[in-house]
């Protein structure tokens, strides 16, 4: 496992000077961000990754060469094409990978991690597939906006996926779902097919991150939960046999809303938005590698990751580490 974060720390006293009002305060006390993450102009998301897998091949002493495939998932990609994954398959010398990318927005690493280990599972030629989230949505931001901007920021989180024989152990059970009808609530809705860059559009700042309209905020504690639910019967355990939830980091108050709906302890869904903010689809990885440093992670805990992200995308996978 491996995680990175940008060098470049903005707190919340940045955006008192930038919107001329005092949402520092109200970001501490009810969304509980103190600080996050922003690339330098000279870093992108492909460079997030590269970082977050060096850290995770190093901790796994993994050669680049054994890579058989790697998956980015990303929302805030290099380019629209090529795919961000060619790109850091170049910088990293992992010759021997396939690559492509995965766009679920913010779900995307569950999404990724699930589809990697049913490479893995059905055909033997996969053995070694490097996941990757990687999240640059600063670059994205609208400097005005204060729904958005106070928010969003950057960084990534990777894992490497072994082929093993051992029973009862890794990839157990996933569960994916999407509310098609939010797909207009929120994204960033120039630059591709729909408004390209031609547009004018583009002049409204249509290649921006934008909320258009307010999602139910009922709508995260009831999938995640419900999805925590049908992971465990589909396991044969109960919610509170779960060792570490991870869980998508945009709002401390649904994730504790789930844990409550789930009538299990708020510590067994650690959180990390605090001092990098919210991440989109590398903020799982990165819970994952912060608990993994720890030391709070050990053999044959089991573990949940519940992602959602815009679209609505949700995804989930239950894992035995």
């Amino acid at each position: 496992m491996g995680a990175y974060a940008p060098e470049k720390v903005v707190p919340n006293s940045f955006f008192d000077h930038l919107l001329n009002e005092n949402v520092g305060e109200w970001l501490t006390h009810n969304v509980q961000i103190y600080e996050r993450r922003w690339c330098t102009d000279n870093q992108s998301v492909a460079d997030l990754a590269a970082e977050a897998i060096k850290n995770a091949l190093y901790d796994g002493k993994v050669d680049p060469l054994e890579v058989d495939l790697l998956i980015v998932a990303t929302d805030t990609p290099e380019y629209v094409s090529p795919s961000t994954a060619s790109k850091v398959q170049h910088m990293l010398g992992l010759k021997n990978a396939g690559t492509f990318d995965l766009n679920t927005a913010c779900a995307g690493f569950v999404t990724a991690l699930d589809t990697g280990s049913k490479y893995i599972r059905s055909d033997e030629n996969y053995n070694t597939v490097l996941v990757v989230g990687a999240y640059a949505m600063s670059k994205y931001l609208n400097m005005a906006d204060k729904k958005t901007v106070t928010l969003f920021a950057d960084g990534a989180g990777a894992v490497v996926l072994k082929a093993s024989e051992e029973a009862g152990r890794g990839f157990l059970a996933s569960q994916l779902i999407t509310k098609g009808e939010y797909y207009s609530h929120m994204g960033i809705y120039g630059g591709a097919t729909n408004l390209p860059c031609s547009h004018k559009v583009i002049d409204e700042k249509g290649h921006l991150l934008k909320f258009v309209n307010r999602f139910p905020k009922e709508l995260n504690p009831e999938i995640w939960s419900s999805m925590a639910n049908t992971l465990a019967l589909r396991i044969g355990v109960k919610p509170s046999d779960v060792s570490h939830y991870f869980l998508t980091q945009i709002n401390i108050n649904s994730i504790r809303e789930t844990m409550d709906r789930l009538n299990v302890a708020y510590d067994k869904a650690p959180t990390i938005m605090h001092k990098f903010g919210y991440t989109g689809s590398a903020c799982i990885p990165m819970a994952l590698s912060q608990v993994y440093k720890s030391g709070k992670l050990k053999k044959d805990d089991l573990i949940f990751f519940i992602g959602s992200g815009g679209g609505l995308a949700f995804a989930s996978a239950a894992f035995r580490y």
